[in-house]
Order: structure tokens, then C-alpha cells, then sequence
């Protein structure tokens, strides 16, 4: 069978699926594996853009290892099996009255596949979701099943592994009491949004921005943190039916599929779009406010910088697209997230900003090829660290010299993995041999 991520831009052939129910299962197929002399990769919901997940060898499916699997309420952790899909958690942890302390905007993810890519949101006091992990079950390239608490040093590792280290089949997140989010969103000016934004990732919990190419529109989100569960209030159900459905899924949809069709008319559909924006504010949990419906499928570069610099990297970008004449339909997205000490978090050792660009997946490949490349060029120069979910090219040599325990990472890879048995054609180029 032939398998693809979700976004169309890896495809693979695997010579077999399986589909462990318990980590003695995991266990066995990854010593069968490795006396075959094959490979294995866990694979989720396939919504990495990187090669993460591809193997000529045995996929190992996690969707039959879901759901809670203990709860420590004086703690405040909880544990969850490793399939168990992002948008599934906040109803396994409603009864506890607990919440996962910050999200990316996209719930699709398994918990494992999230954390092992480096999954993010927004907000400068706190960090990507692999922070929040405080012990882990993982079996190794040698068949071993090992248990990994906060006191291991590997589990700066394991946190986020990129499937290297072995298959996560539990993760232990330390979660927060339930809250709610008050979330204000105004339309401004790129200058505004750009020359404003390290002032408002100071001044707001969570604090993000878009601008749409071709413009000088963006869309800017500022959301408070609120205790407790709250009713929702601010605009009815069929107002955010509107906004978060109708517009920004089917409409945008429809005019990504003109801009494929006509590029020249990208700039044109832009302008219209930027002049269709309008702000709002609104209050709900927490969950309903940073997950938004994400169905218009795309390919996605996104790149972690020094704080500092993202409003220089933002007027690079915004001049290259200009200059180059690339035709993006696509806004620019710009987060922050906290430092952190994992070994291979886009975060490590610094705050840092990031910064996404996308391109609608029926794009010119030709054209978007170019635009990803284009961009990569001056995020790297401010010392950028992509996202290993996402598109980029990078080697080892090259991310060595951007994370100061690359090799403290690579030692536990040949522990935990002396045979790579997880290896395949993405980790070895990003992490070597």
C-alpha cells in the first residue's frame, strides 16, 4: 500500500503495516525488524511535511494505543497513549478539570508525532509542547521497553526525537488547571504588525500575527489567559461558522484554486481578501480558541529565529516576494515560543520567534520550490532553526553548528539505537549516519 502525508509531499511503499495494540507488541515487531534487517517507523496522522515518517520498511500504525492511561491530580499530570490524536485530549481531561498549558492552531496530530516534530504555539512564556513532557515509555532499536521520568537526562532527548531514539507507545504531559482564553483579533497594517510585534509577544499571553503577500493587510491575535471554564461569549455560532468555515476553509479554498490556475491574478485575489478582513473577540476554553479548522490542504516551511530578529527577517521576506515576483496566496504567520533545554528544540537556549510560509498544494511546484528556497536562504542567515515537521533542506553539518547539544543528541541515538533500526533517508541527512 502506498502511503502519503497528509499535505502530498512525501509518498512512501512500505513493505508491511502493522498495528501494535500494547508496547509488548511494539517490542516485537521492532526485534523481528531488526533480525530481518529492515527498518521501522511510527507513523500517526501523517501531518508532518517532512520525511519524518517515511520507510521502505515496516510502519508501525499507533491508532489502537489511545486514550488516558493514568492521572496523578495532585501533580497535575497525565498520562496518555502515544496514538492518541491531539483534538481527542481535552475531553479525556475535562473530568479531571485540567488542560494542556498551550496548543499549536492545527489538533490533528497523535500526542507522539506532535512532540517528536516539535509542534508549537504561540506565546513568549511558554514553550512547544514537548516541554510539557515529564516522563515517557519508549522501546528502543534493541527491543527494550524503557521508562523515562523527568530524572533521566534522556528524556531531554526522547521529548523530542524525531522517531530516532526508538516508538513512543506512553508520554506524561504536566498539565494546568482548565482555563479559558478571551481572544481579541484586529486587522492592521504589515508595517504595524511587523514594527509592533516584540512588543506585543511581551505584552499578551499569546500574541500572533498574519500577513498576506501582496499587501499591506495582516490579521493579528492577541489572546488572555482567563481562570476557569467560562461560557463562550462574543459571536454567535453561525457568525464563527462564517469566519472560521465558510471564509477562511471553502472561500480561501476556491480562490487558492484560481490563483493555481491563474498565478497572475494572485496579487488581485490578495488585495480582495485583505479588504474582507475583519476583526473580533470572543471568549471560550482554552482548546476552542487555539485550535482553528484547518481543511485547505498546503505545504508548509517554517523556520525558529532569535526573538529579536524576526522584525528585520519579516522586511527581508516581504521585499524578496516583491522583488522575485513570487505569486503566494498563503499569509506569512509569525509566533514566538520560550526557551527551553531540549536537546533538539527550535528553542533551545533562546526565545525565539517563528516564522511559517506556506503555498496552496496544487501551487506551481516549480514556482513554490523556489518561494520555500528563497526563504530558507535568509532565515538561515539569522541563524534559523527549521522545523523538523515541516519542508526544509538542511544537513547535519549545517543544524550541528545551530544546536549546542546536537551531539549530546546523537550519543543517545546510539544507545538507544546502535543498529538503526529507526533510521531512514530523512534522519540521516539531518542527523548523519
Amino acid at each position: 500500500m502506498t502511503w502519503r502525508n497528509w499535505g502530498g509531499t512525501e509518498v512512501c511503499a512500505p513493505s508491511a503495516t502493522l498495528c501494535p495494540t500494547s508496547a509488548d507488541d511494539v517490542a516485537a515487531i521492532v526485534v523481528r525488524a531488526a533480525d530481518d534487517g529492515t527498518t521501522v517507523k511510527a507513523v500517526g496522522s501523517g501531518h508532518s511535511f517532512s520525511g519524518a515518517a517515511v520507510t521502505s520498511g515496516v510502519h508501525v500504525d499507533l491508532s489502537a494505543l489511545r486514550g488516558l492511561t493514568g492521572v496523578d491530580a495532585d501533580a497535575r499530570t497525565v498520562s496518555l497513549a502515544a496514538g492518541t490524536r491531539l483534538h481527542e485530549i481535552p475531553d479525556l481531561l475535562a473530568p479531571h478539570r485540567l488542560a494542556m498549558a498551550n496548543l499549536g492552531d492545527i489538533d490533528r496530530q497523535t500526542v507522539a508525532g506532535a512532540t517528536s516534530t516539535g509542534t508549537h504555539g504561540t506565546g513568549l512564556q511558554f514553550g512547544g509542547i514537548s516541554t510539557q513532557i515529564v516522563g515517557a515509555t519508549l522501546v528502543t532499536g534493541t527491543g527494550d521497553v524503557v521508562r523515562l521520568s523527568s530524572d533521566d537526562v534522556e528524556l531531554d532527548a526522547v521529548a523530542l526525537g524525531l522517531g530516532a531514539l526508538g516508538i513512543l507507545t506512553d508520554i506524561t504531559l504536566r498539565c494546568v488547571p482548565a482555563f479559558g482564553l478571551r481572544a481579541v483579533e484586529t486587522t492592521g497594517s504589515a508595517d504595524d504588525a511587523i514594527d509592533g510585534f516584540l512588543h506585543r509577544v511581551a505584552a499578551h499571553d499569546h500574541h500572533e500575527f498574519y500577513w498576506f503577500p501582496h499587501t499591506d493587510c495582516a490579521l493579528l491575535k492577541a489572546n488572555t489567559r482567563l481562570d476557569g471554564d467560562l461560557p463562550p461569549d462574543g459571536p454567535g455560532r453561525l457568525r464563527r461558522y462564517v469566519d472560521d468555515e465558510l471564509l477562511s476553509n471553502k472561500v480561501f479554498r476556491a480562490l487558492c484554486e484560481v490563483g493555481a490556475r491563474a498565478p497572475w491574478a494572485v496579487p488581485g485575489i490578495a488585495h480582495l481578501s485583505g479588504r474582507a478582513l475583519s476583526g473580533r473577540t470572543f471568549t471560550d476554553s482554552s482548546t476552542r480558541v487555539f485550535v482553528s479548522s484547518r481543511t485547505v490542504r498546503f505545504h508548509e516551511m517554517e523556520y525558529a529565529i532569535p526573538l529579536d530578529s524576526v522584525p528585520d527577517a519579516m522586511r527581508e521576506i516581504r521585499a524578496m516576494i516583491a522583488r522575485r515576483r513570487h505569486r503566494v496566496s498563503f499569509p506569512v504567520e509569525v509566533r514566538a515560543a520560550a526557551a527551553d533545554d531540549l536537546m533538539l528544540s527550535t528553542a533551545t537556549g533562546r526565545n525565539s520567534g517563528y516564522i511559517a510560509v506556506h503555498r496552496y498544494h496544487r501551487d506551481d511546484p516549480t514556482d513554490s520550490a523556489a518561494y520555500f528556497r528563497d526563504v530558507e536562504q535568509i532565515l538561515t542567515a539569522y541563524d534559523g532553526r527549521p522545523h523538523w515537521g515541516k519542508m526544509h533542506t538542511r544537513d547535519a553539518e549545517q543544524l550541528r553548528a545551530g544546536y549546542p547539544r546536537f551531539d549530546e543528541f546523537l550519543t543517545v541515538r546510539d544507545r538507544f539505537d546502535p543498529g538503526r533500526v529507526f533510521a531512514n533517508p530523512y534522519l540521516t541527512r539531518t542527523l548523519g549516519v
